[in-house]
């Protein structure tokens, strides 16, 4: 229990801090080869950890037939779900893409209290796809949670027609990708349930296609000399540390999950935006205002209660 709240706050801090270096990075370095560069570091960060877990669960198993028998199941399940993988591949591969280009539109503080939508989309995916119970009281709540989201993106004067429309488009991204993030993952549970893969395993592998393919067609659209980008040191400690702290982010929540169950870990996790604003505000200088954070309050609070509901299901 004590190690799950650890993680989870510890979680909370690599999240929050994401948007704040997405947004803080040199504007030379674009989206696109951020983006890839980002997944190739994750990738590079999970890979040792696949080797850590294969050494724990051959200790725990008896015999060396067991340990052939599991690592010929091993390729034999990531064979049969090839194309499930690459096609989960490009998805978090779009994501990453977006996700800086979102961030750049909207901010640090609107872009992170737009991605706890996410609360809302795995309920949805999960009862179009998995075909999970939801109740009138999760959709009470999804509604106070878009309205929190509204209330503090606009500031509380809830017109779009008078409103950036720069913010506007990035609240849009960012609610796609949360969207497309949330599908990514709900089509990728019943590979778990089958133990055709860990979440370690999964993280690399998707992380490894997303960034192939951004790298490999990067050069479609940008000419080759931008290759430079990649030595420039300044460049490197901005796509090092998004990959490294994008990373642990993920490994706190798995981690979070090894501990606790879903609901709890999803709790521990809704703060995020208010890290993000405090860095926001004091390393980038952005404006906590009064309706972020009634906003942030009421989108907390609706995943309290939705996450609370889908316990008790």
């Amino acid at each position: 229990m004590r190690k799950g709240i650890f993680f989870g706050i510890l979680g909370d801090f690599f999240v929050g801090f994401q948007p704040i270096i997405a947004i803080a990075r040199p504007q030379i370095l674009d989206p696109f080869i951020f983006a890839a560069m980002t997944c190739l570091i994750e990738a590079t960060l999970f890979f040792p950890l696949i080797i850590v877990e294969k050494k724990f669960s051959r200790v725990n198993r008896t015999s060396k037939k067991q340990n052939l028998n599991n690592e010929a199941n091993l390729i034999t399940n990531w064979r049969k779900n090839l194309w499930l993988f690459i096609f989960i591949g490009i998805i978090f591969g779009i994501n990453q893409l977006l996700f800086f280009i979102g961030y750049g539109l909207a901010g640090a503080i609107n872009g992170s209290l737009t991605q706890k939508t996410t609360v809302f989309f795995g309920m949805l995916f999960g009862y179009l796809i998995l075909k999970e119970k939801v109740t009138k009281i999760q959709i009470i709540f999804s509604m106070l949670l878009f309205f929190g989201l509204i209330l503090a993106i606009t500031k509380g004067s809830f017109n779009f027609l008078n409103f950036d429309f720069n913010i506007i488009i990035g609240v849009i991204t960012l609610l796609f990708i949360t969207c497309l993030w949330m599908f990514g993952h709900t089509i990728t549970k019943p590979i778990f349930n089958r133990n055709e893969a860990t979440p370690t395993q999964m993280v690399f592998i998707r992380n490894i296609i997303s960034g192939v393919i951004l790298f490999s067609t990067y050069f479609i659209f940008y000419p080759f000399e931008n290759i430079q980008l990649l030595i420039i040191p300044l460049n490197q400690i901005f796509y090092i540390s998004m990959g490294v702290i994008y990373g642990l982010g993920l490994f706190c929540w798995y981690k979070t999950l090894s501990y606790l169950d879903v609901s709890k870990a999803t709790i521990l996790f809704s703060p995020t935006p208010i890290v993000t604003a405090l860095f926001a505000t004091f390393l980038l200088g952005d404006i906590f205002t009064i309706y972020h954070f009634i906003g942030t309050l009421i989108v907390i609070f609706s995943i309290l209660m939705i996450v609370s509901q889908k316990e008790k299901n």
